[in-house]
């Protein structure tokens, strides 16, 4: 233990192309300076995981190491922290951009710095200036990994930084990992102190946490050692019963989310569910998948602003008087969420009857229509979420020909807005509202607005195929209400 000297471990490193010639590149240097890999780039290269970003600690001059790399190797640099000396190059590779963040130790020493790192499975290195296939693992790193055990480096690791207790559960997904008691504890001790922190970095941890394989997994660890109450209290507060059919709802969601992902293999869809669904929608998929890629700010995702909407559904399916937009809005703010995103939010939770669920009415091109109109692009998510709820609330008891049929409903609706786009869901408008004030005389106000709507459906029905015919059609309307 605390032994700084490099070893062979247990498994090979598997490191890009780019970096061995990286690595290459500091041989040739005058410049002696420590230059080490730390985090989770070296616990991910140990587990054979792409890496998209490295972290490098030197023993001094860091932003000047940082500039002279991506001069070398036709790079952009970013200077992060002037005072801390922490810098990131962005370089160009055959799998993509790859992010290097290049820092000062954060203590005296290498031995210091990793000391202070959160966990012990990212707080190995490895010596880019000596030999990159051997390990540096004072703190056990590596032993915990195979054992899947996620440890606190030091007893003030999460005291000194509380977000590391929303770190920790992610880490725990990721890795297929148990939190050890001690860690544990001081999860739990830590938890109220969420609420001093800056809420962009509870945010996107916890956003990294409903991103994540298995948010429900995530969920229901928060909630068990108080986490989720300073990050999100009006979810928090839900009853048992809520709490576990919400929970059911982002198994199934996320169970959705990976068959239409790239990711999918045969075993993702093996059960009937899953496995009607990818008869069903499976034209859409990859008009799906770049829907469900999308990104809001700061790189959160998509499917993660989707869990976080199943959990705020729960919430007002409890509570009836508290209102969407209100909703929406009070936990943007809190979690300091971009206009779009509250927007979206607002959208799923004030959603109408999913007609894909609900059979009080026909299918018709109309309800098409109305569905997509009132949705917009928001209506996607709605229906996939609509779709796992359906799934949550049957449960064992989950008819196979209603799902099937409720299938085919979310076919029909996926093909109106993909295929049918611009003669379902938005047809281009015959008139204006200036040409029904000049042909029909009359004043602009709601009139005009109602005409309008009343043409627009017209129009997907095939009732109207001309500015003629829309302004008969506009004409006959007045004359009816006169």
């Amino acid at each position: 233990m605390n032994n700084l000297a490099p070893r062979t471990p247990n498994r090979p490193l598997i490191w890009p192309d780019i970096l061995l010639e990286l690595a290459d590149w500091l041989l040739d240097q005058d410049d002696t300076t420590p230059v080490h890999i730390v985090g989770g780039a070296v616990r991910d290269a140990y587990l054979g995981y792409p890496l998209k970003d490295i972290d490098l600690v030197v023993g001094g001059g860091a932003i000047r190491m940082a500039r002279r790399m991506a001069d070398a190797f036709g790079g952009d640099v970013y200077v992060l922290d002037a005072d801390r000396e922490v810098a990131r190059v962005l370089l160009d590779s055959p799998d993509g951009k790859l992010n290097i963040d290049v820092a000062g130790y954060r203590a005296p020493d290498l031995l210091g710095d990793l000391t202070d790192r959160d966990f012990t499975v990212n707080a190995m290195a490895v010596d880019l200036r000596g030999d990159t296939s051997r390990l540096i693992d004072p703190l056990g790193g590596e032993d915990d990994l195979n054992s899947k055990v996620i440890r606190r480096c030091a007893p003030y690791a999460i005291s000194n930084d509380p977000v590391r207790a929303l770190r920790a559960i992610r880490q725990s997904i990721k890795l297929g990992a148990r939190i050890e008691p001690a860690t544990l504890r001081d999860i739990r001790a830590a938890a109220p102190e969420l609420s001093e922190v800056s809420a962009e970095r509870v945010r996107d941890e916890f956003f990294k946490v409903l991103g994540s394989t298995k948010p429900w997994a995530g969920l229901r660890v928060m909630q068990a050692l108080g986490l989720l109450a300073p990050v999100l209290p009006v979810a928090a507060a839900l009853p048992a019963d809520r709490w576990a059919q919400v929970l059911t709802a982002s198994e199934r969601a996320a169970h959705m989310f990976i068959t239409i992902s790239p990711a999918r293999t045969d075993n993702t869809a093996a059960t009937f569910g899953l496995g009607a669904l990818v008869v069903g929608i499976d034209k859409f998929r990859r008009k799906l998948q770049t829907h469900l890629g999308h990104q809001w700010p700061n790189e959160r995702a998509h499917t993660a602003l989707l869990h976080l909407a199943l959990l705020l559904r729960a919430t007002i399916d409890h509570n009836d008087q508290l209102s969407p937009r209100k909703l929406a809005e009070s936990v943007s703010n809190e979690l300091r969420l971009s206009n779009p995103e509250r927007t979206r939010l607002e959208k799923l939770l004030s959603a109408p009857e999913n007609p894909a669920t609900v059979y009080t009415q026909p299918l018709d091109v109309l309800t098409q229509h109305r569905y997509w109109h009132v949705m917009g692009e928001a209506g996607i998510d709605a229906l996939l979420l609509a779709l796992a709820e359906y799934l949550s609330v049957q449960g064992v008891a989950l008819s196979q020909a209603a799902w099937v049929a409720v299938i085919e409903r979310a076919r029909v609706l996926f093909d109106a807005y993909y295929e049918r786009h611009d003669t379902v869901v938005a047809p281009k408008p015959l008139v204006d509202g200036n040409q029904l004030v000049r042909a029909l005389k009359i004043k602009p106000g709601a009139l005009v607005g109602e005409l309008l709507e009343m043409l627009r459906e017209q129009q997907v029905l095939g009732q109207i195929f001309s500015a003629d015919d829309a302004i008969a059609a506009a004409r006959g309307y007045v004359n009816r209400l006169n």
